[in-house]
């Protein structure tokens, strides 16, 4: 088969699992992309799947990468040789400005085609929180001088996308409830707000739980395991967060004695 064959949709998504099972992640996302642009714009739910799992494989990958490098060069850093730590901070700037890029790609792709054509309800919050969660990626590597305005990009998508979680989906749901949870961690990581990560996250906790409980057993499918998955989640932060305020205001009474 010519590489310049055209595929169908189905056999462009044949390629793009086959890709998957072989961990073959950015060529799932060149199969998918295609179909989004030359295309229909509105993937299907298996579509916007492998999308985004491919996606955040490549990103978690690099951000493990990264996270290795920082390590070695606080641990350098501490050591009389400069040459090693300049080389380190090379490879780390290098792994930087790749993940920026790939970050950047994707929130290009929904900027342009998912979100446009999404439909109301589900699909736009799923779209919008993956815009919010890769803005907020882009602002843990980007230079310092766009840091902020990346952030403003990450907290418009997650006010966008939770407007319409509120409005469209039940507090149970594992897309609103995922979404409160990394919207919750934008507050703590990003705005160094414990406070309103914490409000945040017990609001969606509270409510989910509630709601949990007035379910019919026999409606305890997928979702509902995948919704006990993020409110432990979410409570585990909460616990986190919470006492990171307390030794805070332990500290600062300390200061003042």
């Amino acid at each position: 088969m010519s590489s310049a064959e055209i595929l169908t949709r189905a056999e462009y998504v044949f390629v793009a699992k086959l890709a998957e099972e072989a961990e073959r992640f950015e060529d799932v996302i060149s199969q998918i992309k295609i179909l989004a642009y030359a295309y229909d714009a509105r993937l299907t739910v298996e579509e916007r799947n492998l999308l985004s799992v491919a996606y955040k494989n490549v990103t978690n990958s690099l951000r493990n990468s990264w996270r290795v490098i920082d390590s070695l060069e606080t641990l350098e850093s501490s050591r009389p040789k400069p040459r090693r730590l300049l080389l380190i901070r090379h490879e780390k700037v290098k792994i930087e400005r790749k993940l920026a890029g790939i970050c950047r790609d994707i929130v290009k792709i929904l900027d342009d085609r998912l979100l446009p054509f999404a439909r109301l309800g589900e699909e736009t919050v799923f779209y919008a929180k993956m815009q919010g969660d890769y803005y907020r990626y882009i602002v843990q590597f980007a230079p310092k001088e766009e840091r902020d305005h990346y952030a403003k990009l990450s907290l418009s998508a997650y006010k966008s996308a939770y407007k319409h979680a509120i409005g469209e989906l039940e507090p149970t749901h594992p897309t609103r409830l995922g979404l409160a949870l990394n919207f919750a961690v934008y507050y703590h990581d990003v705005l160094n707000s414990p406070d309103r990560a914490c409000h945040l996250a017990k609001h969606a906790f509270d409510e989910g739980v509630q709601c949990l409980d007035q379910r019919d057993n026999s409606q305890r499918g997928q979702d509902f395991r995948d919704s006990l998955m993020i409110l432990q989640l979410l409570r585990d932060d909460l616990i986190l967060w919470a006492s990171e305020m307390k030794n805070e205001t332990g500290a600062n009474m300390l200061s003042v004695e």
